[in-house]
Parts: structure tokens; C-alpha cells; sequence
């Protein structure tokens, strides 16, 4: 993640476009990436139901954690608000997890 602050001018950041559109990028890949790995791993499993979903959303808080980590906890260094981090493309991963979730169980429990 590249630094999204240029300088600081009394108490309001200054972000840069380029850097904060980056790191956005990387949050919708890392989740994305993710979603589809989780997807497989739950279907392998054989998670049915609620189940799965409850599965997700642990996956996608465990990611957020990371990113969290990965800022050294600094969110307005990289992000504009928290909520870039915390919920920033959980629900654009949901549609790819179930795909690969119903995939990946009617291949190994099925088939």
C-alpha cells in the first residue's frame, strides 16, 4: 500500500488521488481474491445453509483485520474513512464466493 498522504496542514490530511485509488484497488483485489478462495474451501468443506455465509463474513473480517495490520493501524495515512477498510467490497465478494462455493461443493459432493 503506497502512503496516501502528501503532507499534513494542521489537522487535515492531505490525500493524493493516485495513491488512495490504489490502495482501494488492492482492498477490491484482495477481497475478491478472497471470495474465491473461500468460496472453493466452503464448498469443499461441505458448508451448506448459513453455514457458508457465516463462513464468508469470518473470512471477510479476518481480511479486514489484516488490512488493519497491514496499515500499521494508521488508517487515514492510506484511506479517507474506516469504512474503506472495514466494508469497502464485502458485499461485491459475496456474489463470486457463492459461485465458487456451489461449484466447488457440486464438484466434490455431487459429482
Amino acid at each position: 500500500m503506497a502512503a496516501a498522504g502528501g503532507g499534513s496542514s494542521g489537522d487535515v490530511p492531505i490525500l493524493q488521488a493516485e495513491n488512495l485509488t490504489s490502495n482501494v484497488k488492492s482492498i477490491y483485489y484482495s477481497r475478491t481474491f478472497l471470495s474465491i478462495i473461500g468460496g472453493v474451501v466452503a464448498g469443499i468443506w461441505g458448508f451448506t445453509g448459513l453455514m457458508g455465509f457465516v463462513f464468508y463474513f469470518l473470512i471477510m473480517m479476518v481480511a479486514s483485520l489484516g488490512l488493519l495490520a497491514k496499515s500499521k493501524f494508521s488508517v487515514h495515512s492510506y484511506f479517507d474513512s474506516w469504512s474503506r477498510i472495514l466494508i469497502e467490497g464485502v458485499f461485491g465478494g459475496l456474489m463470486s464466493f457463492v459461485l465458487f462455493w456451489t461449484f466447488a461443493y457440486d464438484i466434490v459432493h455431487i459429482f
